[in-house]
């Protein structure tokens, strides 16, 4: 079989790459419907371009984890402690994905019962895109919010030392748009995830993501950062950047929030003990998660609630321009386009992940029937 060369790149239908991913999955021995659900959070992302989280982390995040025996394929979700409208759960390293949407399913059944529901969650792993989940709410009408903590790789503003994770926090509306609100973004300036698409391009690190030991913040190597982050000697900054003249303190204020309510509710793990090495070995990721469901009936009716949202989003998108810039968006509209273009072009493969996902189908043998494209230049249409 041959190896894509450098200038291979291949288009890959969303239905052909999730059967690849759930085929992994079970490999690893993930159950065949965890493994669905795994599949399905991971190519949420890739159909709506966001790349640093669909296959692009199928084997970091995932594949390399259970391999080395630090997460456990098999879901074993443990609800610690229960009132009417909260919940608290154990996902005794678990897979992120299943505990995820557990936890979210049962804070929207607690809401459409009492207007309101909300559930923590302590020992689990990355859990992909947060969107994901917030979506759960507003396909049932709700609003949705959500937030996990990560291994450290963001700097405290005026620091340089990595002490919190990338944190996202998400909040989803329904509106009476094609699509809802929703807003997910990494409380850093970017995700980690970011820094690798960067590498696997060869690419550099743009000014003003990475700090190093000595307080620079310029352009940089991508592999070299990503090495650096690993052994400590760089970290992202916060969302606003460097300082606080860019609003970097208020970037990194968000990221404590989650921290916190990804850790002070449930007694779960924080900063450093989510850093996933101890003595130079590979651990458990002991990730927290939060997510709130609110029924928009509890406050008005949901026609009214959409149109107020879409009226909301439309005066947005319809004010005045900047110079020289043809369009305003709102939170969920980009995502929704990447979203129609993909389901007829279907996925970008860039040659570097050609090759793990070749490697990574003969590694657990799976047959070539199965690798989600043939290992050649394919045209930028769906494949």
């Amino acid at each position: 079989m041959r190896l894509p060369a450098e200038n291979d790149c291949v288009w890959i239908r969303l239905d052909r790459l999730r059967v690849f991913m759930e085929r992994v999955f079970v490999a690893l021995g993930v159950p065949a419907a965890d493994a669905a659900v795994c599949a399905d959070v991971l190519i949420m992302a890739d159909r709506f371009g966001i790349d640093t989280h669909g296959i692009n982390r199928l084997k970091p995040m995932y594949v390399d984890p259970i391999r080395r025996g630090v997460q456990d394929p098999v879901t074993r979700l443990e609800v610690v402690r229960e009132t009417a409208t909260t919940a608290v759960f154990d996902g005794h390293n678990g897979m992120g994905q299943v505990i995820a949407r557990r936890a979210m399913a049962l804070a929207i059944e607690k809401a459409q019962r009492h207007g309101l529901g909300m559930t923590a969650v302590r020992n689990s792993n990355h859990y992909g895109i947060a969107g994901y989940y917030a979506r759960m709410a507003t396909d049932a009408g709700l609003i949705g919010i959500t937030g996990t903590n990560a291994r450290p790789a963001v700097a405290p503003t005026f620091g340089v030392e990595a002490m919190l994770g990338t944190n996202p926090l998400c909040f989803g509306m329904p509106s009476d748009e094609p699509f809802p609100f929703v807003l997910d973004c990494a409380t850093s300036m970017v995700q980690r995830g970011a820094v690798e698409i960067h590498a696997r391009r060869g690419t550099p690190v743009p000014p003003g993501w990475v700090i190093d030991a000595e307080g620079r913040s310029g352009a940089a190597d991508a592999q070299g950062v990503l090495s650096d982050l690993v052994a400590g000697r760089a970290a992202l900054l916060p969302l606003g950047g460097a300082g606080k003249e860019g609003g970097g303190h208020k970037g990194y204020g968000y990221a404590t929030v989650v921290e916190i309510l990804s850790a002070a509710l449930q007694t779960g793990s924080f900063l450093h003990q989510l850093a996933a090495v101890e003595d130079g070995r590979p651990v458990p990721r002991r990730n927290g998660h939060f997510f709130l469901a609110v029924s928009v009936e509890a406050f008005t009716d949901g026609v009214s609630l959409r149109r107020t949202v879409g009226d909301i989003l439309r005066q947005l998108r319809a004010s005045r321009r900047a110079p020289g810039c043809e369009r305003i968006y709102t939170a969920g509209e980009e995502e929704h386009e990447a979203a129609v273009e993909r389901e007829r072009t279907g996925v970008p493969l860039s040659p570097s992940l050609q090759r793990e996902v070749l490697a990574l189908a003969a590694d657990l043998g799976l047959p070539d029937a199965e690798v989600p494209f043939s290992p050649r230049p394919r045209p930028a249409s769906a494949g």
